[in-house]
């Protein structure tokens, strides 16, 4: 099982946007550039992030700037906002077991809570991190005299 890229995408168009916002205007085509991925899904990622209020953005050539301190966007905020998961649930559980059969009769009740728990705790550990976290280690690399690495 894996998480969309959506999700990835959306913290590098992020960490773009607070690297760059000030040396250029930053847009779909510009994201795409060092995303290298086509600028519609780009553009589809943004309109994502506009609509949970994470992202302002001008039509045309008139760029992306972040709507909220860094410190209040959480990687939850933005797993959120991508939809990375149907219905608000991370996995997906198998159309109609056979309620013939003991396992699969039982298995939504053996297995529902179970992973429900885990879910909640991968929430749990999305909400504690913050674009903040991610571009103080960012700035790391992409300050010129530094050779620290990440952690």
């Amino acid at each position: 099982m894996q998480i969309s890229s959506r999700f990835t995408l959306a913290i590098h168009i992020f960490a773009c946007i607070d690297t760059f916002q000030h040396a250029y205007k930053v847009t779909s085509d510009f994201l795409a550039s060092s995303t290298n991925v086509n600028p519609v899904i780009i553009r589809k990622i943004l309109g994502q992030l506009k609509a949970a209020g994470l992202v302002e953005v001008a039509r045309g050539c008139g760029g992306t700037s972040i709507a909220k301190p860094l410190q209040e966007i959480s990687f939850l905020d933005i797993y959120q906002a991508v939809a990375c998961v149907e219905h608000g649930e991370l996995f997906h559980f198998h159309e109609n077991p056979n309620p013939d059969c003991p396992v699969g009769r039982n298995i939504h009740m053996v297995l529902d809570g179970r992973l429900q728990q885990v879910q909640q705790a991968m929430e749990e550990e999305l909400a504690a991190i913050t674009l903040e976290d991610v571009m103080r280690d960012a700035r790391k690399y992409t300050d010129p005299g530094s050779s620290a690495t990440v952690s």
